[in-house]
Formats: C-alpha cells, structure tokens, sequence
C-alpha cells in the first residue's frame, strides 16, 4: 500500500477566498517546510499569501510567532493526521504499528513533496538553546516519541523510554538519509528496527 499525496503533504495554498490568516499561515507553511525558516523572510510569505505587510503584523507580531504557528500547524497535519493516522490504518497490533511507522516514511520518501523533518531542520536552524522556537522544535520532537513509547508499552515493551529513544533515533537517521537520496532508507531502518523490537521483546519483566 502506497501512501497517496495528501494536502498536508503536498502543503497547497490557501484560496483567495480565505481569511487573511489561514492564508498567511498556509503561506508560511509551504515556504518554511520547503525552505527553512532562515531562508525565508517576511516578504516572500506576504507575496505568497497575497496579504499587506500591516494585515501579517495584526496576525502574527513577529516571524518567531509565525515560526511556532507553523510548527504547531506542522504537529497536527504531518504527526497526528498524517503519521499516526497512516500507521494505525496499515496495522491493527501495536508491534506491526511500530514496524508500520517505517512503511509509512519510506512511502514518504519516494514523494516528489518529501522535506524532511521540520522539527528537526528549525532545531538545527537555531542557535539560541533557550529561544522558543527551538524548544518548541524539542517538545514536538517529544511528543513523537511519545507515540512510540505508548505503542511500546501496548505491546509489552518493558522500557517502554529507552526503546522509543532507539526507534526515534532510527526514524530521524532514516529522514535524514533520505534526504541525502536514499530512497531506501526507510526499508533500512525497518530492517534494523526489527532487531531492536526483538531484543526488547526478549527482555523479561524484572521480579520483585
């Protein structure tokens, strides 16, 4: 089964029609997750979203509010509607979800849409540890993890923690490589993946 491009994916802007907002927002949302946030700037997202430089500012006060917006926005179509939802729909048993995650990304990979991990391209973007951008990049990035980790416990994973970290850090190698170019990356990962669910599956629970 082959995920099909979908709006969330393929990041389309807003209609005309649309509250000056969404399609600021809708704007930035294309312009970020294809560009980066450094590389683009407050007027390539006021000529695409067809708005005045006064209409932005009264929506958003800064690019950084526009960042967390677009980050956010990021959370809910590509982590929730997209990935989650995608895995829960190829797999019905938590340990083929988890191996289904791999699935899902290699199909993403081989889109003409494929980015790249927007959490992980705005964290490495900035600089500043204590700036809220970067720690909203980290919170997004954990609350995926927190995905796997409840998969893990569903299927009996002891250290539910420690296995999430080696299938998140599977998933970003996984991203990254493709973005190099390899195509296969996802199926690479899955094959590693399958070695780490079955060392943790032969863990006994500790007695008491």
């Amino acid at each position: 089964m082959s995920v099909q491009p979908t709006p969330l994916l393929s990041a389309p802007l807003a209609p005309a029609s649309a509250k000056p907002r969404e399609r600021i927002l809708a704007a930035a949302y294309d312009l970020f997750a294809r560009r980066g946030i450094r590389a683009v700037g407050i007027d390539a997202i006021i000529e695409q979203s067809g708005v005045a430089r006064m209409t932005l500012y009264r929506h958003f006060a800064s690019k950084d509010d526009l960042v967390l917006a677009f980050l956010e926005r990021r959370e809910t179509l590509w982590t929730t509607a997209w990935l989650q939802a995608e895995v829960e729909h190829r797999a019905q048993q938590p340990i083929d979800q988890l191996l289904a995650i791999f699935d899902v990304l290699s199909d993403w990979f081989r889109l003409d849409s494929f980015e790249g991990c927007s959490f992980v391209n705005v964290m490495l973007e900035t600089t500043d540890r204590g700036s809220a951008i970067r720690r909203a990049s980290v919170l997004y990035l954990e609350r995926s993890r927190a995905f796997v980790e409840a998969l893990a416990a569903r299927a009996g994973i002891v250290d539910t923690a420690g296995f999430a970290r080696k299938w998140h850090l599977l998933v970003k190698g996984a991203i990254v490589a493709a973005a190099e170019g390899d195509a296969d990356a996802g199926q690479r990962a899955r094959q590693i993946g399958t070695l780490v669910l079955v060392a943790a599956l032969a863990i006994p629970p500790a007695s008491d």
